[in-house]
């Protein structure tokens, strides 16, 4: 009896273990996870990390992440393995589900947009391999989305009632001036470093850049 007693209770405390280090990234660590926007399709978090600062173990589901700033990362696994990776302005990483710990172990500050997929299973839109007046780059790609660096030349202009079938987040790699008007709403016409816009598939919306010179973006197209 003492033995079953025993097993029981070292089970639990392994649930309950897992548990914890299955937390959500937003509720685990706030400090470091906020939400810039949550839809049915993505949720997206700005990162921020001091140097030196680090988090507690938590999860992300499959996910795509836009570093904003050079930084160096340590990821601790549940397994107590670490592994050092740098993250590169600029650049984009597609990120399967799973559980890690990371800590800065630079000196600049980690920086950087997730945009974590909501889907049951990837869908099956086909993604542009060009667009009028973009030059497009892949950054990275993923069973559920590829994200591309976007420069959109001083011409670029998409017409009123323009629609895609993929979702799209568009996010902001400097400051420009760059019109997007989606289903109506108000354009947003200035952007910030990090700045973050939701398209969604099968919706109504213009383009156009305003700045008179090349604006760089990073968009994520969602199958």
């Amino acid at each position: 009896m003492k033995t079953m007693k025993t097993a029981v209770c070292l089970t639990l405390v392994v649930l309950w273990s897992g548990a914890i280090t299955a937390q959500d990234a937003v509720k685990a660590d706030p400090k470091h996870y906020t939400v810039v926007l949550d839809n049915p399709s993505v949720r997206v978090l700005k990162i921020s990390y001091a140097p030196g600062e680090k988090s507690v173990m938590h999860q992300h589901p499959d996910a795509i992440v836009i570093p904003l700033a050079t930084s160096k990362v340590r990821f601790t696994l549940p397994d107590g393995k670490t592994e050092d990776q740098e993250l590169a302005a600029g650049t984009a990483m597609y990120s399967p589900a799973g559980t890690h710990l990371p800590a800065n172990v630079g000196t600049a500050k980690v920086d950087a947009i997730l945009v974590e997929f909501k889907g049951a299973a990837p869908g099956k839109a086909a993604l542009p391999a060009s667009r009028p007046g973009m030059t497009l780059k892949t950054l990275a790609e993923g069973p559920r989305a590829t994200a591309v660096l976007s420069t959109a030349d001083a011409t670029f202009a998409e017409p009123a009632g323009s629609k895609h079938e993929f979702d799209q987040v568009v996010i902001a790699l400097g400051p420009s001036q760059m019109s997007l008007e989606i289903d109506g709403k108000p354009a947003k016409t200035t952007w910030a470093r990090g700045d973050v816009q939701f398209v969604g598939r099968g919706v109504a919306h213009q383009a156009k850049n305003t700045g008179g010179k090349p604006v760089d973006m990073v968009i994520v197209g969602i199958k």
